[in-house]
């Protein structure tokens, strides 16, 4: 048997992988580590809705792939089994942007189905959603996930103002809020109109990035149960946890694992090696990108291009180059390029120009090519 070729090769049937579902995005862990500080805090804000009462506010922050969206859903999950007297909630503010959107949401998750697609006023909508809280005397918990977009297209003050004040306009209705931002750059109470700031006072939860050793800890898991065993070695784990530590995302590290575990059925290995690992790497590495241009309208990732073709030029010029193919005003421009940095998709720096005074240069904040495939 030692010296059959064929041994240690898959089969057309098999695959290296027990459970491919543990390495997807939407995957939740059975067991979540080192986080239990982090859910301590969120358990105590909630504390007082599942008694009936409004919960405290509170602010979740750290980097992509620290783990908040996780403990959200599981701490969602938690509530949801204790008591059917409060319904929560998680929007994803990627995807909707602005007040309507998110109250859209809201109101589909209150009623099971969604509003109509026009003719109903932003007031309305939000009435019958509080009058149903008001009917069922439910508590509602809105976790407002990537916050940040909010505030990157202006619509966070106006979104959280009508949910922190809605007790005073439904009598009755009680509603918490979680706001989860991924931008560390971000002073979400500090960008908040001054109105916000007299109700807003939430708890602070922060999620540091995880060191070498949780990292390791946390992919073992994976590996146990997404691949057969002997799938991956202990050199590879480790390998993989370095790669993950250099980038801080944990994201990486899982997205990795699925990918190098590919590489191998293609070469119908019935063990990961280290190049399927260094293979996958130049993919699973731009994780954090392909997420941000998922976010993106026609309008952001035309301009994105634009960019990409006059990479470190002045923002005057681009904009000739912009409007040439979109016809867009400057203004509207302007607060595309304002999302992008903020998104970190591109550095808009502002250096001196001879006989111009300052202005903004534009440049990538990852390589031309990774962009361009990825908007393609």
């Amino acid at each position: 048997m030692g010296d059959d070729p064929e041994e240690g090769m898959l089969s057309w049937d098999e695959s290296v992988f027990r459970d491919e579902h543990v390495f997807e995005i939407d995957y939740l862990p059975e067991t979540f580590k080192h986080r239990k500080g982090q859910m301590e805090s969120l358990t105590y804000a909630l504390r007082p809705a599942v008694r009936g009462s409004r919960p405290l506010n509170v602010m979740v922050r750290g980097p992509p792939g620290t783990g908040k969206t996780t403990a959200i859903q599981k701490l969602f999950d938690e509530v949801g089994a204790q008591t059917a007297d409060v319904r929560t909630l998680r929007v994803n503010c990627q995807v909707n942007a602005t007040r309507y959107s998110v109250f859209s949401r809201l109101f589909e998750g209150t009623f099971d189905y969604e509003p109509p697609s026009s003719g109903i006023s932003f007031k309305k909508l939000f009435g019958q959603i509080a009058d149903k809280l008001v009917e069922d005397d439910r508590v509602l918990v809105v976790a407002l996930d990537d916050v940040n977009y909010l505030f990157y297209e202006n619509e966070a003050s106006d979104t959280l103002y009508s949910l922190l004040r809605a007790h005073e306009e439904y009598p009755g209705a009680k509603i918490g809020v979680i706001v989860v931002s991924s931008d560390p750059a971000l002073d979400v109470i500090e960008e908040l109109d001054s109105r916000v700031q007299s109700v807003f006072r939430p708890e602070d939860v922060y999620f540091p990035v995880y060191d070498s050793p949780e990292i390791v800890d946390i992919l073992e898991e994976r590996v146990k149960r997404g691949f057969h065993e002997g799938v991956i070695g202990r050199e590879i784990l480790d390998y993989v946890a370095t790669l993950t530590a250099e980038t801080g995302d944990l994201r990486v590290g899982i997205d990795l694992l699925h990918r190098a575990g590919l590489n191998a059925e293609m070469r119908a290995s019935r063990t990961v090696e280290r190049q399927d690992v260094t293979e996958a790497y130049d993919k699973s590495k731009y994780i954090s990108l392909s997420q941000s241009l998922s976010g993106l309208n026609d309008t952001e990732r035309r301009l994105l291009e634009v960019i990409a073709h006059h990479d470190g030029e002045q923002a005057g010029d681009v904009y000739d180059a912009f409007h040439d193919e979109t016809n867009l005003g400057y203004t509207r421009y302007s607060e595309i390029v304002n999302k992008l940095d903020q998104l970190g998709l591109i550095n808009a720096d502002y250096t001196s120009v001879d006989g111009r005074g300052r202005s903004r240069s534009l440049s990538l904040s990852y390589e031309k090519d990774a962009v361009l495939n990825r908007l393609d």
